[in-house]
């Protein structure tokens, strides 16, 4: 016979929990994460553009660069679709999902290298104003793998657009 405290703790139980999260909890981290999720994407295409159209002198040196930033934001764009998943939930997965959300514009193949390490450059600080969305998000919600993944992308994200930048200071 299940006692009284056993009865009431049943009947209390949400009727959505997943990790410990309520559906509005979760809701409102998968949709900051989806968010996060639609700018990489975009950010990822416009890095493949660049590396696959940069020409000049500083061609080898960022035609590498850009091959190496689409490759970490490749993995980065995977881990964010399967910490939605852990969610239950389901991440923006079509092109047009990404174009219609994103905060970040799809750009032609025509500019020269300083354009595009400039371009590159402004969709870091998009990018690193929606990961501090999402952290504010899994800091108020408790979510510490989110926090987790979205703290190393912010330090790598940071890194890379110093570096970008001191490529584009005069000498």
């Amino acid at each position: 016979m299940e006692s009284t405290l056993t009865k009431n703790r049943i009947s209390k139980k949400r009727s959505f929990v997943k990790l410990g999260f309520s559906k509005l909890e979760a809701v409102e981290i998968v949709n900051s994460l989806n968010q996060l999720l639609a700018d990489y994407s975009v950010h990822y295409q416009k890095l493949r553009n660049f590396h696959w159209n940069v020409t000049g002198s500083d061609f080898f040196d960022i035609h590498e660069k850009f091959e190496e930033q689409y490759n970490v934001t490749k993995v980065a764009v995977d881990d964010i679709a399967e910490r939605i998943r852990i969610f239950g939930l389901h991440p923006f997965s079509t092109m047009l999902e990404f174009i219609e959300n994103s905060h970040l514009k799809e750009v032609g193949n025509d500019f020269p290298a300083d354009k595009m390490v400039t371009e590159i450059i402004n969709d870091y600080e998009i990018l690193l104003e929606q990961m501090f969305n999402v952290l504010d998000m899994a800091i108020e919600h408790g979510d510490s793998g989110t926090e987790d993944m979205i703290k190393e992308f912010i330090k790598y994200t940071e890194k890379n657009h110093w570096m970008m930048s001191s490529f584009l200071t005069e000498k």
